[in-house]
This record gives C-alpha cells, sequence and structure tokens, in this order.
C-alpha cells in the first residue's frame, strides 16, 4: 500500500501524537493501513476494540475503544454498531459476542489465544464443581465461553477482590490464574482454591529483575500486575490490573517508572504521559502480537474471523459476565 500525500495528511495528526514512540519510517509503512481501516469502518458501521496490549498503530491509530477486559466487555454492550472488531485474544472476542450476540464479532486472527484460557476447560471446571460441591466458582474473563457458562460470576485483575468478597461465603473456586489467585487470597479472609495457570508474559518477571532495575534507576516507581509472581508483586510499589497501572502513572506522574506488565503497554502510555520516562521491560505477548494491521484490514475487509457460539452457550456464559458487569471495579 503506498503511503501519499492524501494517506499523510489524514493520518498526520495521529503521528504526531505517537511520533516520541514510532519512527518516521515505521509509520510510513502502518498509516496507508490506518487510512485504509478507519474508512472502511465507517462505511461498514463497524467498531474497533483495542486491548491495552497492542502495539500503538493499533491503539492510537484505528481503535475506537482502548481499555482493558472489564471496560472492553461493557463497551461490547453498548455500542451501536452492525460489526465489532476486537483486536485482542479469542477469549476477548467470544465475550463481545456474549455482551452482543447479535452483532457480527470479528477476530482478525482466529489463532490468537491465551496460556489462561488455554489451561482449564468447561469440563475441568465441572469437575471441580463435583469435588468441591456448593462452592462458587469466579472465572478470569480470561476463559473461553465453555467456562464462562461453568461459572458462578466472572472478574478481571481489576475487581477480582471486590468480586470474591461480594460473594458473601468463606469459600470459592477461583480459575484460572494461580498469582492471581494467590493475589486475591492476600486481599481478603476468603479461602480461595485455585487452578494452575498462569499468563506466560507475567510469569517470565522475577524479584532479581525488580532489584536490579531499582539499583541502576534510584526513585523509580514499579508497578506490577497481579498476574506476577506473589515475589514479583511483593517487591514492587503497587500492584493493579492494566487499568490500574495507567491511572497510577496518570495520578501520580513519577519521574521514572516501570510497567510489569506486557511491553506494548508501555509505548501506549507514554504517549498520554510525555513527561515521564517508562522504562520497558520487553516481554511480548505472543497472542497479542498475532494481530496486526494487515489482518484488521482483511477481516473488516471480508469479514472473516467471525466468532460463532450455540444459544445454550451464550445464554449461560452471559449470565456470569452481566453479574461481573453488574458489581463492577
Amino acid at each position: 500500500m503506498e503511503f501519499n500525500q492524501e494517506v499523510k495528511k489524514a493520518t498526520d495528526p495521529i503521528y504526531q501524537k505517537i511520533s516520541k514512540v514510532m519512527p518516521e519510517i515505521e509509520w510510513s509503512i502502518h498509516a496507508p493501513y490506518i487510512h485504509e481501516i478507519n474508512k472502511l469502518k465507517k462505511e461498514k458501521n463497524a467498531v474497533i476494540l483495542a486491548h491495552n496490549y497492542q502495539t500503538p498503530e493499533i491503539y492510537h491509530g484505528i481503535a475506537d475503544f482502548s481499555a482493558d477486559s472489564l471496560a472492553l466487555a461493557v463497551e461490547a454492550s453498548k455500542t451501536s454498531a452492525e460489526i465489532i472488531v476486537m483486536a485482542g485474544v479469542h477469549f476477548m472476542a467470544e465475550t463481545a459476542k456474549l455482551m452482543s450476540p447479535n452483532k457480527k464479532v470479528l477476530l482478525p486472527d482466529m489463532e490468537a489465544g491465551c496460556s489462561l484460557s488455554s489451561s482449564i476447560t468447561g469440563k475441568d471446571v465441572r469437575l471441580l464443581k463435583q469435588k468441591y460441591p456448593g462452592v462458587p466458582v469466579v472465572s478470569y474473563v480470561n476463559t473461553s465461553a465453555d467456562v464462562k457458562a461453568e461459572t458462578d460470576v466472572c472478574c478481571t485483575s481489576a475487581n477480582a477482590v471486590k468480586i470474591v468478597n461480594s460473594l458473601g461465603v468463606n469459600k470459592v473456586i477461583f480459575l484460572p490464574d494461580d498469582y492471581l489467585a494467590k493475589y486475591v487470597a492476600s486481599q481478603t479472609n476468603v479461602e480461595i482454591i485455585s487452578w494452575k495457570g498462569i499468563c506466560i508474559v507475567h510469569d517470565q518477571f522475577s524479584k532479581n529483575e525488580i532489584i536490579n532495575v531499582r539499583k541502576n534507576n534510584p526513585g523509580i516507581k514499579i508497578i506490577a500486575h497481579p498476574e506476577c509472581p506473589p515475589e514479583v508483586i511483593k517487591a514492587s510499589d503497587f500492584t493493579g490490573s492494566t487499568s490500574g497501572m495507567i491511572n497510577y502513572v496518570k495520578d501520580n506522574q513519577p519521574k521514572k517508572v516501570m510497567m510489569v506488565t506486557e511491553c506494548s503497554m508501555s509505548d501506549n502510555i507514554q504517549v498520554e504521559n510525555p513527561d515521564v520516562e517508562f522504562i520497558r521491560p520487553c516481554n511480548m505477548c505472543p497472542h497479542m502480537k498475532k494481530i496486526t494491521l494487515p489482518k484488521i484490514l482483511g477481516c473488516l475487509k471480508n469479514e472473516t474471523g467471525e466468532i460463532i457460539m450455540d444459544q445454550e452457550t451464550i445464554s449461560k456464559a452471559r449470565l456470569s459476565v452481566e453479574k461481573m458487569v453488574a458489581i463492577g471495579r
């Protein structure tokens, strides 16, 4: 695709916003796709939802709404668009379909999965419920619709503690992230029965890495995602969901910060906080990085990668998500 004067004029305001995190030569490759996608989504009455871990050209260039999992689920239910394109991973597209069953939901790459989602099945949950009869199941939104259909209420990292406490019980089954389960257990008196799933990105961080970063960057603030190992969380200054981390930077404006999470998020938040210096740990999510501008354009143009689910699964799984949304952050 050609980077001509029409494209340059239409996309230059976007580039001016993200120029600090992207060289001009790289922009000349992305801009024609951004221009075409932004035109096409208007023609097709489509909306693009992007997770915080998407790259800047997607996050700032074409997304109508950029957020964490909970906010994307809410936005999916509110949009009046006929087509939803999920710039994220498979479970997010499924969740959008649950919240908007009458809309066409598209995923640019059907292989964009999640190590947490793939770690557990609906059958696994049914077996757990047999083993612990009467114990409510709280499932992280990073799960398949099949798992959500067996779940009492979903949660995100933003509201996991609130969701668990809202149930008013002494014991819950919490799935599938073992580290998030440990974090929730540290913040509540409820007994947590956990699963051994992990996020392959957050599991890579270590306490020694945090120590070394502090040593080389005096005064730095280190903020971690609760999917990180407990010793990493303990060594950090703040722990929160992606939205919580973003708000921490926005509200506190630290001189120097490291976000202990997927590295594209630092680029995205740098754009909105130019006076903050970001030390970037470059742990990338290989699943998120399957989503690219050419794939988004092809998906939107041909309406491929549609999320199809049977009505029974939608009805059962939707209930657990709706309960999550009703409880809120």
